[in-house]
């Protein structure tokens, strides 16, 4: 019992000495995570006191009242403050309560702006509330001038999308998803993105009604059922009717190419195109058809059309890297795969490529970053093991410094020595293990 009771004491002291190591800021985040807002506020309160002027605790502290349940105590307090943080706080607050998030969240952030023009994120989010109330052509101005002041902030293009595409700008609203994918988007955000594509980029959002049963069928048998020869005899039906459907020529291009039929296929891909050219998948697929049959240049050109019209089609980024790789082009293949990585975080394939590119380019940490992270949630990847150690293995090799040799030759053994304990006859990690050892 008296042992338990000491574990138990030990355990306390160690809890307490390790968010004694936290700052109050990061203290304070832990809780917000958490959503216990009641712990976040007097740290945060402490810290708004000493900063009053640094926005992202003042955003912070409201996250926390709002979490903890004093949102309308604060709200008084607030509005004893006419101070553009006071406004700016008070806006966020009632954005959070859905019967104020649109007149009254506005006016806070409007005012808010009014004191401080200079301050992008009051702009910011006083596009986002007139966004969110569908005053869409109000929240343009807004938006651009955040922007304007603040361009190092991509995510803030998202909601700029969205504006724009309501507003009928889609081929600046596709500009503005690109430049947000491109940047280090969340997961959150990619999702955002993919949906506002997903709008953008509907190819039935105008089918005739009188044909979606026969469109059903023909895609069962091209998708389900793997039978192309039905599906085509169903689009063909369709295209009797209504010829200008640009989305049923592209089926029907994907049925050809399903039975190997090239030529058929780019005619029915560049008819689509014909009748809708911001079809980014008949771009892809055609670029797909030119790489297979290795017409690089063609199938970059369309590649980089599809992304134009559509920046979250992953397939096209992993594409276009592969084939800035072929040609030695290693800034261009590093932003393709990196923005892959983003897009498709749980995918080891990118991060792999994205690793090799560092390789090349003699960044040993960056390869080693991208490769560890595969490993780090797939313990049992061997192949990505073995990737560790060659990585290293090379390193080694190429190293001029003693003491980097050293520790580069360590690694590579303790990754390879991993890999053929669990593939004993991997001759590629025996002869990295053996060229260490002639060293």
């Amino acid at each position: 019992m008296k042992r338990a009771l000491l574990l138990l004491a030990l355990a306390g002291c160690a809890t307490n000495q390790a968010s004694a190591t936290l700052t109050k800021r990061e203290q304070a985040t832990v809780f917000l995570q958490r959503g216990d807002g009641k712990a976040a506020t007097p740290l945060l309160e402490d810290l708004a006191r000493e900063s009053p002027a640094d926005l992202s605790i003042a955003r912070a502290l409201a996250e926390a009242h709002v979490k903890g349940g004093t949102a309308g105590v604060f709200l008084q307090r607030l509005q004893a403050d006419n101070s553009a943080v006071s406004h700016y706080q008070q806006g966020l607050v009632l954005f959070s309560r859905s019967a104020d998030a649109t007149g009254p969240a506005v006016e806070q952030f409007r005012l808010a702006s009014q004191l401080l023009p200079q301050e992008a994120e009051f702009h910011y989010r006083l596009g986002v509330a007139l966004l969110e109330s569908e005053r869409f052509e109000e929240s343009l101005p807004e938006l651009y001038r955040a922007i304007g002041l603040n361009p190092a902030v991509p995510a803030w293009h998202l909601p700029l999308a969205k504006a724009l595409h309501h507003t009928g700008d889609e081929k600046k609203a596709v500009e503005a998803v690109r430049t947000a994918v491109t940047g280090s988007p969340t997961p959150n955000e990619v999702k955002t993105a993919r949906a506002l594509m997903a709008q953008i980029n509907d190819p039935l959002s105008r089918f005739p009604k009188q044909a979606q049963i026969q469109l059903e069928k023909g895609i069962a048998w091209l998708q389900q059922s793997d039978v192309p020869q039905q599906a085509i005899i169903s689009f063909e039906e369709i295209l009797r009717d209504f010829p200008d459907l640009g989305v049923v020529h592209s089926l029907l291009g994907m049925a050809y190419q399903r039975l190997d039929d090239a030529g058929r296929a780019v005619d029915e891909f560049k008819r689509a195109l014909e009748l809708n050219p911001e079809d980014a998948r008949s771009h892809y697929l055609l670029g797909e058809l030119y790489f297979a049959r290795q017409r690089q240049a063609q199938a970059k050109e369309h590649f980089e059309k599809a992304l134009e019209k559509n920046p979250t089609l992953d397939e096209a980024w992993l594409r276009l890297g592969d084939l800035a790789l072929d040609r030695q082009d290693l800034p261009m293949a590093r932003s393709c795969f990196r923005t892959l990585t983003f897009l498709d975080p749980e995918a080891s394939a990118p991060r792999g490529k994205l690793a090799l590119v560092y390789q090349l380019e003699g960044d040993w940490p960056g390869a080693d970053r991208e490769l560890r992270r595969v490993v780090d949630k797939e313990p049992e990847n061997v192949e990505f093991m073995l990737r560790l150690g060659t990585l290293h293995a090379d390193r080694n090799q190429k190293s001029k410094q003693p003491g980097e040799k050293k520790a580069a030759a360590e690694e590579a053994r303790k990754w390879l020595t991993r890999v053929l304990d669990a593939q004993p006859e991997n001759a590629l990690a025996s002869r990295a293990l053996e060229s260490l050892k002639e060293r």
